[in-house]
């Protein structure tokens, strides 16, 4: 049984930096990884889902060229390049961070499937054959998830497509029926409905991203109507079944039993954790009833010396967070700190077209933490470099505590609504007052300079700005 200091299982966003630290650190570690470097986000998350979703925006804009005063004629779509162009991407991602592994000092890559022999010991069935045993007095779990797959009859006997294969379709589907309006779920719907396929969207819940205020969920469906998405709310799919190639889904719906059919089927329902071939039982390392590893807020299981990171351990499943679990561990385990998941705020962008990007409180979370509070809020319509784009649809929303003046939370739903919410948290993280962002000098014309309107309308008493107009696309 070999011995290292350390031993990392999964090269996602927190596994990779935080191998490479304990190796430049002078701890001899082992890194393994089933099938490829860089994790969900890399292979088949953030990277590849975000280059496709440029490409659809590019066809998007294309044909709303005329509203411009642009004449583009007819937009097709050549799937292959799509594709061609993901995968470049992706492989240069991957490639990079592999060959920056390999090149750290104290650092071995296996490739390999690792499962536990003990608390500390582990066997790995090496992906060119044989096995290998290892042992270290700190293990650190960052395997991640993967698409689950919901129960309905028939499902098993027909094919389907994930998050990860429909991004290696090479044609378009006529008509995609996707199960689930998640992030997952919109984010591809709304893509492929650019791309040229009919899209529609059956979700269990009467709202889309159950998670988000009503009025951020109504305007999200609102969109995704205007750009030709059928939304098939408050629906639980019960039967699948195809024939002559196509998809018929049986849905149960508040008006009665109703059948949906398409040419492609997608299943985006959520998310389960890659742990049932870590044999943690033997380990004594705890999970809880859907298989996610148990942690403290310094992200270390039932086992003393094991750690689980990134969504592996439930919670938030964004890489930025993935990422911060590794600052944790490397500033308790490497810097003598006492960091911890407590009290961090979760900023996260959802990557329709405009972008939703959101960090703390939601209104109703706010109201039912007994908060007293004001929602500063304003339709994009009322940006001036939103008008210049022709980029009004959405809204700007933040909530103000009233006693402390500080910024709770927010959503911005609009043109780079991610990077405008991400001024907003470094107000938050700077514990400045929105009178600071009120009274603020930003540069003329940018998205930024909204936020001096947006906050403004506290100054005029008014619990909420007025609903939001949103354009239609063309």
């Amino acid at each position: 049984m070999e011995r290292f200091d350390a031993i990392v299982i999964g090269s996602g966003q927190a596994g990779t930096p935080l191998s490479q630290a304990l190796a430049e650190a002078g701890r001899k570690t082992a890194l393994i990884e089933r099938e490829h470097v860089g994790g969900t986000c890399v292979n088949e998350g953030c990277t590849p889902t975000k280059t496709m979703v440029a490409s659809a925006r590019v066809a998007y804009l294309a044909r709303r060229g005329t509203d411009y005063g642009v004449n583009t004629g007819a937009v097709s779509l050549n799937e292959t390049k799509v594709r061609e162009r993901k995968r470049a991407i992706v492989d240069s991602f991957r490639s990079g961070s592999q060959r920056r592994i390999e090149q750290t000092k104290e650092l071995e890559l296996i490739f390999g499937s690792a499962r536990f022999l003990g608390p500390k010991s582990l066997e790995v069935q090496l992906k060119r054959g044989g096995v290998l045993q290892l042992t270290a007095a700190n293990i650190f779990i960052n395997t991640g998830t993967r698409a689950s797959r919901p129960q309905i009859a028939g499902l098993d006997s027909v094919p389907t497509l994930d998050n990860a294969s429909i991004m290696e379709l090479d044609v378009i589907p006529e008509h995609l029926l996707v199960v689930g309006g998640g992030y997952i779920g919109l984010e591809f719907g709304q893509m492929f409905r650019r791309f040229g396929s009919r899209v529609t969207i059956v979700h269990s819940h009467p709202q889309l991203l159950t998670r988000e205020d009503t009025d951020v969920a109504e305007e999200i469906a609102k969109i995704l109507v205007e750009d030709g998405l059928e939304l098939v709310l408050d629906s639980r799919t019960v039967r699948v079944s195809r024939s002559a190639g196509d998809f018929s889904l049986t849905v149960h719906t508040r008006q009665g039993e109703r059948t949906l059919t398409g040419s492609h089927l997608l299943l985006a329902a959520g998310r389960i954790p890659n742990t049932e071939s870590l044999n943690l039982g033997v380990a004594d390392v705890m999970t809880d009833a859907h298989g996610f590893i148990k942690t403290d807020p310094r992200l270390q299981t039932s086992v003393p010396g094991i750690y689980a990171l990134g969504d592996v351990k439930g919670g938030p499943a964004f890489t930025h967070i993935s990422y911060d679990d590794y600052r944790i561990i490397r500033a308790n385990l490497l810097e003598g700190g006492n960091a911890s998941m407590e009290g961090r705020l979760v900023p996260y962008t959802v990557f329709l077209d405009p972008q939703l990007g959101r960090v703390g409180l939601t209104e109703a979370e706010a109201v039912a933490k007994g908060l007293d509070i004001q929602v500063a809020k304003m339709p994009m319509s009322r940006v001036a470099r939103a008008l210049e784009m022709d980029e009004t649809r959405g809204f700007m929303k933040a909530i103000v505590d009233v006693t402390t003046k500080q910024i709770v939370g927010t959503a911005v739903l609009g043109i780079e609504g991610g990077e405008i919410m991400a001024m907003l948290e470094l107000a938050m993280m700077g514990g400045l007052p929105y009178t600071a962002l009120r009274d603020g000098i930003f540069a003329h014309p940018t998205l930024a300079e909204s936020l001096n309107n947006l906050f403004s309308t506290l100054n005029r008493s008014l619990l909420t700005a007025p609903q939001p107009q949103a354009l239609g696309a063309a």
